[in-house]
């Protein structure tokens, strides 16, 4: 019979995520949009500490999950659109990263959109095996389009959140940088990040089910 897995490696990660978050929470650049960015971890990480003993995800799927939130801390603390990455490059090496990548805007938030479909499908495949097994090429779909639909419903919500806030607050939290198809590029680049992330984890499933069998 096997042992339950351990609760001390989440509970490491929560520790350190929650350190990680009370640095960033101190002054951030903007602190009302700072509040609209955390709500989704005022959501969801309580959420995720109440449910675990029904539902103890895998030690890699925290430990995505907890990269997701550590990298929307940081988005959060500068607003997505002021994250000093290139900044940062250049202090270390010396290299514009924008300039490198002929990037003509940041670029943070395209790349945490991107890393979403990575970082949090691990725990959707764990959740739908969990709760509602699906079988077939419904262990494929199911992941994907309940990323997908997440994805939209945040935009969502980020458009009426400017709508309703308007002025540099709705600004901030939309975060366009100018560009008329910011959202549709956003839910884009969380597709893909989905399809990569989905492949390798059915594929490891199937190879430790070959394995077993």
């Amino acid at each position: 019979m096997t042992a339950p897995p351990s609760a001390r490696y989440p509970l490491t990660l929560l520790g350190l995520f929650t350190a990680w978050w009370a640095v960033l929470a101190i002054a951030p650049h903007f602190r009302q949009d700072w509040l609209l960015e955390n709500l989704l971890v005022f959501g969801a990480v309580p959420l995720l500490v109440l449910t675990y003993r029904n539902l103890r995800f895998s030690d890699a799927a925290y430990t995505c999950l907890f990269l997701f939130f550590a990298l929307h801390e940081l988005g959060a603390h500068y607003t997505y659109s002021l994250v000093p990455y290139d900044a940062w490059g250049r202090a270390l090496t010396g290299v514009s990263v924008d300039a490198l990548l002929g990037f003509d805007r940041n670029m943070f938030d395209r790349a945490v959109h991107f890393l979403y479909g990575v970082l949090v499908t691990p725990a959707v495949v764990e959740l739908f095996a969990a709760k509602a097994p699906p079988v077939g090429v419904w262990r494929f779909l199911m992941p994907l389009f309940f990323m997908n639909a997440h994805a939209v419903i945040y935009e969502t919500i980020e458009w009426l959140a400017a709508e309703a806030f308007g002025g540099d607050l709705g600004a901030a939290y939309l975060g366009t940088q100018g560009d008329p198809f910011d959202a549709q590029k956003d839910m884009a680049l969380a597709f893909l990040g989905t399809l990569g992330s989905l492949g390798v984890v059915l594929w490891r499933r199937r190879a430790a089910a070959a394995r077993a069998g």
